[in-house]
This record gives structure tokens, C-alpha cells and sequence, in this order.
């Protein structure tokens, strides 16, 4: 997915994708943050760990903000629709810095 906008600060790309009842994925902020989701009871959830991680795989600690919603109105078989609602999702974590 493209980034959001040309700012660094604002930048969303999601680099990874798998739609589906247990849909989930990963990406990076222009902040250098990375973030992942992934459909857990219901919900979209967002962890944001912090930027120049320690590994390749994110350690619960590294983890500076999350949020969740409820799937009611996404489609999460459709790539775009899932894209949009982690957008949403990201960026009220974000906030939360």
C-alpha cells in the first residue's frame, strides 16, 4: 500500500496483508515505529512498538501503544476495506504516544 502522504512524520505503509477471519499483517510509520495487526474475538487490533527494535520478531516490552475496534463494519475478505480500518486504527494508537 502507498504511503498515506509525502510527510515522513504522517507516512502508513502496510508491507504485509492476509485478509480473512483471522486476517492480520504488518507495516511501518515515518516515524521508523513498525506496527502489526491481526482479528482477535471479534476485533482489529494494533500494537505500535517502538522504532530500532532489538530483533526481527517485536518482545512484549517494546510495545509503546495499542488499540482495538470492533469488526461490525469492515470486510475483512477485502484487502482495501481491512487497509482503511487499520489506517483508522494506527492512527488512534498513534495518538496515544
Amino acid at each position: 500500500m502507498a504511503p498515506a502522504s509525502q510527510s515522513n512524520e504522517s507516512e502508513f505503509v502496510i508491507e504485509d496483508v492476509a485478509t480473512g477471519p483471522f486476517a492480520s499483517g504488518f507495516g511501518h510509520l515515518g516515524d521508523g515505529r513498525s506496527f502489526s495487526f491481526h482479528v482477535h474475538h471479534g476485533e482489529l487490533v494494533v500494537e505500535i512498538y517502538r522504532p530500532r527494535l532489538s530483533g526481527p520478531v517485536p518482545l512484549p516490552e517494546e510495545m509503546v501503544a495499542t488499540a482495538s475496534r470492533g469488526l461490525l463494519d469492515i470486510d475483512v475478505d477485502d484487502a482495501r476495506s481491512l487497509c482503511a480500518a487499520v489506517r483508522d486504527v494506527v492512527a488512534v494508537a498513534a495518538a496515544q504516544r
